[in-house]
């Protein structure tokens, strides 16, 4: 009798831990659902402030693409979603100094365009300081417009158990010395169900349209950051919709750039000068499919290093590479030059990717 009374109580205590369990995982998901990013096909973003020059027929046009790492993937950093251990930048004193080095070679640089990517605006692993603003401060704000497209935001991402990523909002940046008539976010497809949809990037386009004197053609500026961490099919989706973005402007007769993280390679580049010693998926696009459009990265200079460890101090000749960043232009628009800054991975784990061209 004692025995059946003591396994009957056992029975009601494990009972009502895993009630609490299940009640307090129904909570955590209903603020999680609550605060993720909530996106529709198509969204209006805000230009704020206005370019000083003018886009004329024959101009040259400087652009300038970085993945800025929220300030926190320098040198020194692994990070737990690239198979390295950590989660937050070092500290937020290093995460300002790494963003200041940043922003100081953006004004040495002095693009007419500049396309940033993983800027943190209120987020636990960049110590919630609100980098847009950081970065602004490297282009005058009086002859300067930008946008930003929010593509991140969670409550808490739970991951990894050891140190939660906790609270995220981050986005991609436009800052133009010409002045953009108008801005769109467009939703990419997202290859995550829920519930882990609520804690991934919901990646988008950031369609800048800017105006070209004397004339009733734009410059379509596309800035993105496509998929990372999925198995490729979510890539090749998010592409699709970029290039068939691409080809109505085109056909239009607008000139078109993209530029950003593709998070994938160019068959036009010699990507076996960096070859591949992990699982992580990154798809060759074949360029031939694309004749309308000049596929670019320089492949001189790896644009990107992985984080399964420190770059310091560790053995660079054998390190992960990749060639990701880089440019997609229409065959309207005369390509100049493009290069890869080798910065040594310093401040973020990408290296800045300049391009010129000229607007026949």
């Amino acid at each position: 009798m004692k025995k059946n009374k003591l396994l009957k109580t056992l029975l009601k205590v494990v009972c009502g831990l895993l009630a609490a369990v299940i009640a307090l995982l129904g909570c955590f998901l209903i603020f999680a659902t609550v605060t993720t990013l909530k996106v529709q096909d198509t969204e209006a973003v805000a230009v704020i402030g206005t370019g000083a020059k003018e886009i004329k027929p024959g101009s040259t046009l400087s652009l300038l693409t970085w993945n800025v790492g929220y300030g926190a993937l320098d040198e020194r950093q692994d990070c737990y979603w690239d198979g390295g251990k950590g989660v937050d930048g070092e500290s937020k004193e290093v995460v300002l100094a790494n963003v200041a080095a940043m922003r100081d070679k953006i004004a040495a640089l002095d693009p007419d365009i500049l396309l940033l990517q993983e800027v943190d605006l209120d987020s636990k692993r960049s110590y919630r300081i609100n980098e847009l603003d950081e970065f602004a401060k490297a282009l005058s704000t009086d002859r300067c417009a930008n946008t930003f497209a929010k593509n991140f935001k969670a409550g808490c991402v739970p991951l990894p158990l050891y140190n939660p990523t906790g609270r995220v909002d981050a986005g991609i940046a436009v800052f133009s010395s010409f002045p953009i008539s108008s801005a769109t976010r467009v939703q990419l497809p997202i290859p995550f169900s829920w519930p882990m949809s609520l804690f991934n990037l919901k990646r988008c386009l950031l369609i800048n349209r800017l105006p070209i004197e004397d004339s009733d053609k734009e410059l379509v500026l596309i800035n993105l950051h496509l998929e990372a961490y999925d198995d490729g099919e979510g890539k090749a989706k998010q592409f699709a919709m970029l290039m068939d973005t691409m080809q109505a402007e085109l056909d239009k007769g607008n000139y078109v750039i993209a530029g950003g993280d593709f998070n994938q390679t160019f068959s036009t580049t010699d990507y076996a000068k960096y070859p591949k010693l992990n699982d992580w998926v990154c798809p060759v696009i074949d360029a031939a499919q694309y004749p309308d459009f000049t596929f670019r990265m320089d492949d001189a200079v790896p644009t990107c290093r992985s984080l399964y460890k420190p770059y310091a101090q560790a053995d660079h000749s054998d390190f992960q590479y990749y060639m990701i960043d880089g440019f997609i232009v229409s065959s309207n628009v005369t390509i100049n030059k493009l290069q890869t800054l080798d910065l040594g991975f310093k401040n973020t784990d990408h290296n800045p990717v300049v391009l010129s061209v000229t607007l026949p």
